[in-house]
């Protein structure tokens, strides 16, 4: 896996993934998954956390957050990740790590980007074929997304309808059941590595931009051009010395960020 990025803008999407200790399913009951989620909950409630998506599986978590540049996402991510393990550890009578290394962080670009990410984060546990469809697995924002609620809120839909560019959270629902209905028609659950080991995926302009921001991370551009995601490119880590302009060669959209000055996302 490569490095655990980590680095935060105001307004940027991230995709946050983590996993136990050793792939371990530290996570396989309902009392763990629920505390997480207790956890998540209670980071919104002290931090401003802006919640986009989360899905809990037996192994590892996914979440999708906006950054509000107030340093939030850190200390939400330490209070969930110490809080975790550390009630696991009290009710297992138990010495150790829980949570593998660092988590990663992908920046996503808005729009369809992140109704893509949104829906893969769902199909989680379809993909595992734990549940046949996303409504099925409890510890996802799915049925929040499309019904909402008011008790024990997670997920701010306002601030989702905003980043897929919808004007207004009323026409979320009907645009996601369509979305996640049409892949599940399609069998399009399969994994796609971008989501969960990219440094940022979207359009080549917003990965432009997490490229300067990240300045010390040398890294390639991939283009992902095949399906629906024609056009969309994602940028990988581990590049070679950068050529002076725009080149694609074999697949691979590589670029000199030496001229880029718009660090914003």
């Amino acid at each position: 896996m490569p490095r655990a990025y980590r680095y935060y803008s105001p307004g940027c999407i991230w995709h946050i993934t983590h996993r136990c200790h050793q792939r371990a399913f530290l996570l396989k009951f309902n009392i763990e998954r629920q505390r997480w989620v207790h956890w998540l909950g209670e980071a919104r409630r002290r931090y401003g956390l802006c919640i986009l998506n989360y899905c809990v599986t037996s192994n590892h978590v996914h979440l999708l957050v906006r950054d509000q540049g107030e340093g939030e996402i850190a200390r939400s991510m330490q209070l969930i990740q110490g809080r975790v393990a550390q009630e696991y550890n009290q009710r297992k009578r138990r010495t150790g790590v829980f949570w593998h290394d660092r988590y990663h962080a992908t920046a996503v670009d808005t729009g369809m980007h992140v109704l893509r990410c949104c829906s893969y984060i769902d199909l989680n546990m379809v993909r595992a074929g734990v549940v046949q469809e996303p409504g099925q697995w409890r510890w996802c924002g799915y049925e929040e997304i499309i019904a909402g609620r008011t008790r024990g809120r997670l997920i701010d839909r306002a601030a989702l309808a905003e980043t897929l560019l919808l004007d207004e959270a009323a026409g979320l629902a009907r645009v996601y059941q369509e979305r996640l209905a049409y892949l599940l028609d399609q069998q399009q659950t399969a994994r796609e590595a971008q989501w969960t080991e990219a440094v940022a995926v979207g359009d080549p302009e917003f990965v432009e931009k997490v490229q300067h921001m990240l300045q010390s991370v040398r890294a390639t551009w991939q283009l992902l051009a095949s399906g629906e995601q024609d056009g969309t490119v994602c940028l990988k880590d581990a590049a070679p010395a950068y050529p002076d302009d725009f080149t694609v060669q074999n697949g691979v959209l590589t670029v000199n960020f030496n001229h880029f000055q718009d660090a914003t996302c």
